[in-house]
């Protein structure tokens, strides 16, 4: 998964690299281009990154519930 993910990354800088050279020459499609580029960078290459990463539960820790809400207050309070 990891060598899919810098696969689809360097197809991305590759596309915008196209993108940037067919705006600086005025092509007719350059927009177009960058576009999908744009596109394909939000609705591809992002949750399947994102899956990737968070996958298995890891981000749990970034969770805010009532315990850790507790304790954290708890320790808040023992400081002063």
């Amino acid at each position: 998964m990891k060598i899919f993910l810098k696969i689809l990354f360097i197809v991305f800088l590759v596309w915008m690299c196209v993108g940037f050279y067919l705006l600086e020459n005025n092509h007719e499609k350059a927009k177009l281009v960058m576009g999908l580029g744009i596109f394909y960078l939000s609705f591809i290459l992002m949750p399947i990154f994102i899956y990737y990463r968070y996958r298995n539960g890891r981000y749990q820790k970034y969770i805010i519930s009532d315990d850790k809400l507790r304790n954290a207050f708890k320790q808040q309070g023992k400081s002063k």
